[in-house]
């Protein structure tokens, strides 16, 4: 059975050939520096590089990631399992892949029902692939566990916490995480701006349950809310001490057009 995942955006989101990818996210990633402390989660955006591509190299350039990485990114297409892990092998991109860290994977899966061995999630997927060239720029020998989060209901994503949380712990591993997800979608600059800030003061205070009811209670069109709030959890567990908002943009930084635009924010929490 074929057990890897080829990309599906390069050339679109990211430039499609190794050498031009390589340099832009270098590019976009240059001036940072990495910070002492270990980050336990990153999130960062997933647009088109031209758009965030700058937010999510100034976010990881400076976070301190383990050699194991669990991803979680939002299920746009609402294809495959609600909590669904990418099991084996290599995800590819232009040039270069990273391997799927099976063991954490298979305990993952044994302790927790809920997440689901599923590739269909994620095939036609983009949000994790497009952060995929800039964790291979900073550790190219660094191990993935992808996990696209698509299911609405906050109660499951702290408990699967619990469960992810219980195998790291048991595995003795150090891991970080790195959530991708935009912010709010398609109103004004100015009123993006608020709300995702709005957004944002719970994630900074590291309160899942507050992030997860002002995305809802105020219609913020935040992509990623439902991994973030997986995420949120995990990270408290894990021990969180401090979130810190490193960068914030929205389109309309780009291309001027301050009408309808989306926002971008990078965040570390050690």
């Amino acid at each position: 059975m074929y057990l890897d995942r080829d990309p599906i955006v390069a050339g679109q989101f990211y430039p499609g050939q190794y050498e031009q990818w390589l340099a832009a996210v270098q590019t976009f990633m240059s001036g940072a520096t990495q910070r002492k402390a270990p980050t336990l989660l990153a999130m960062v955006p997933h647009a088109g590089y031209i758009y965030s591509g700058k937010i999510t190299g100034q976010t990881l350039a400076q976070a301190n990631l383990t050699s194991t990485v669990i991803l979680l990114g939002p299920n746009h297409t609402g294809m495959g399992a609600p909590l669904a892990v990418w099991p084996s092998g290599q995800w590819h991109l232009p040039g270069a892949s990273l391997a799927v860290d099976k063991e954490l994977v298979d305990a993952l899966l044994q302790a927790e029902p809920d997440l689901k061995a599923d590739r269909v999630a994620h095939m036609q997927e983009h949000s994790l692939e497009v952060v995929l060239p800039f964790l291979w720029a900073k550790n190219p020998d660094l191990r993935i566990v992808p996990i696209a989060v698509g299911d609405p209901r906050p109660h499951k994503l702290g408990g699967t916490a619990s469960k992810i949380a219980e195998v790291i712990q048991a595995l003795g591993r150090k891991i970080s995480i790195v959530v991708s997800s935009d912010m709010n979608h398609y109103a004004s600059d100015a009123l993006t701006r608020v709300v995702d800030h709005r957004a944002l003061a719970p994630v900074l205070a590291l309160n899942p349950m507050d992030f997860y009811g002002t995305v809802r209670e105020e219609g913020i069109s935040m992509c990623g809310v439902l991994p973030m709030t997986l995420g949120l959890h995990l990270a408290n567990i894990l021990g969180a001490k401090k979130a810190e908002l490193v960068a914030y943009a929205t389109s309309g930084d780009v291309n001027q057009d301050l009408s309808r635009v989306v926002g971008y924010a990078g965040v570390i929490i050690e």
